[in-house]
């Protein structure tokens, strides 16, 4: 009886655990196989312990080349995009013009769509228009698709500003771009950060679109795809297991200054 009253009363708590082990249960197993050292060309089963991969993380050919090349392009598309979004989020959030409402649906509609579509909706374009596949047509497509994600974060920041903050700054006598630097920028950024951040991850790890424009460019989403069909590396799980890495340090590290900022 006791029991059962605990698990009543801690029911949202361990659904919430639950939901989070079930989210991390493969990243788990990409950390244990990285580990690995199959017989074989697939680490799909366990072998034995070697730390061979972890030192050895670019052995594999065009590894290393196809992460440089996807992380190049993550970061372009994610300034890209995040500049682009910001100032149409502004523009919809503050101005009236009669097309607003036709954006905000055409700004949704990528998000809305399937991948596949606007994959070979872009392909058929760049055809079309003589455009070479490649770098620049993969940066591209990755801005497009990231640009709905930034416009949606930096919007929902944006209205909910309070107007009175920037009216105050323009009765001390503020200019306009003193205002907007020391006032409207730094409560936006936060939906400026996250728009970034999730334009980064997206561009990264896409595949479908990628795949459409990308000609005889390999990015890394790419090479594991084709890595899967011949044999799986175990460096793969390397750099997979360094990249998660990499985003619970950045959330940590967010979460710390988020709290210390609140205790000042």
């Amino acid at each position: 009886m006791a029991l059962t009253r605990w698990i009543r009363r801690n029911l949202v708590v361990l659904a919430g655990l639950g939901t989070l082990a079930y989210l991390l249960l493969p990243n788990v197993v990409v950390l244990v196989f990285s580990f690995n050292k199959p017989n074989g060309r697939f680490n799909y089963a366990w072998q034995r312990f070697s730390t061979d991969a972890w030192t050895h993380p670019c052995g594999v050919a065009d590894l290393c080349g196809s992460l440089s090349l996807s992380l190049k392009i993550a970061v372009w598309a994610t300034i890209g995009a995040t500049v682009l979004g910001t100032m149409i989020a502004f523009a919809l959030a503050r101005y009236r013009f009669r097309a607003r409402p036709a954006v905000n649906s055409l700004i949704f509609l990528p998000m809305a769509m399937p991948e596949v579509v606007m994959a070979a909706s872009l392909a058929t374009l760049f055809l079309n228009m003589g455009v070479g596949f490649g770098f620049w047509t993969i940066l591209i497509a990755h801005i497009m698709f990231c640009l709905s994600f930034v416009v949606t974060a930096v919007k929902a920041r944006v209205m909910s500003m309070d107007p009175r903050l920037e009216q105050a700054a323009q009765d001390l006598y503020a200019s306009p771009a003193q205002t907007f630097a020391r006032v409207t920028l730094p409560i936006a950024a936060p939906g400026i950060a996250a728009g970034a951040l999730l334009s980064f991850a997206l561009s990264f790890d896409d595949f479908i679109i990628t795949n459409f424009n990308a000609g005889s460019t390999v990015t890394f989403p790419m090479f594991v795809w084709g890595s899967a069909q011949r044999g799986t590396p175990v460096q793969i799980n390397v750099i997979g297991t360094a990249m998660f890495a990499v985003a619970v340090v950045c959330v940590l590290v967010g979460q710390l200054v988020g709290a210390r900022r609140k205790r000042s």
